[in-house]
């Protein structure tokens, strides 16, 4: 088992930065990809970035390459979603989610296990 808690959302202006952060605890966090998610009110929830247990590897929604940059510290047990360049349509819950680590998809939500109970952005124009 692993909780993951999100932090860092809030209310901004297009074109401000945010930065999320989700803390992880109960089992090695360096064991866990991890992946950043959203939902949007009547849409299905859908991966913004993901980075594996190492680091190494990272992946970016279309939709936020070149704003967003997902990074990780694995001494903190920490995972962190900057974001830059908000725009009307980041408006989301945002959901921190864990794989244990080892072939995942980090695209898919399907390969998370564990996720947390999100935090809201929203982004006014």
């Amino acid at each position: 088992q692993v909780q993951l808690v999100e932090s860092g959302g809030g209310l901004v202006q297009a074109g401000d930065s945010l930065r999320l952060s989700c803390a992880a605890s109960g089992r090695t966090f360096s064991r866990f990809d991890m992946g950043w998610f959203r939902q949007a009110p009547g849409k299905e929830r859908e991966v913004v970035a993901a980075i594996n247990w190492g680091g190494g590897i990272k992946y970016h929604a279309d939709s936020v390459k070149g704003r967003f940059t997902i990074s990780r510290d694995n001494a903190k047990n920490t995972v962190y979603l900057q974001m830059n360049s908000l725009k009307r349509e980041d408006t989301a819950v945002y959901y921190c989610a864990a794989a244990v680590a080892g072939g995942n998809n980090l695209r898919s939500i399907s390969s998370y296990a564990y996720w947390g109970q999100g935090t809201q952005v929203t982004v006014s124009s």
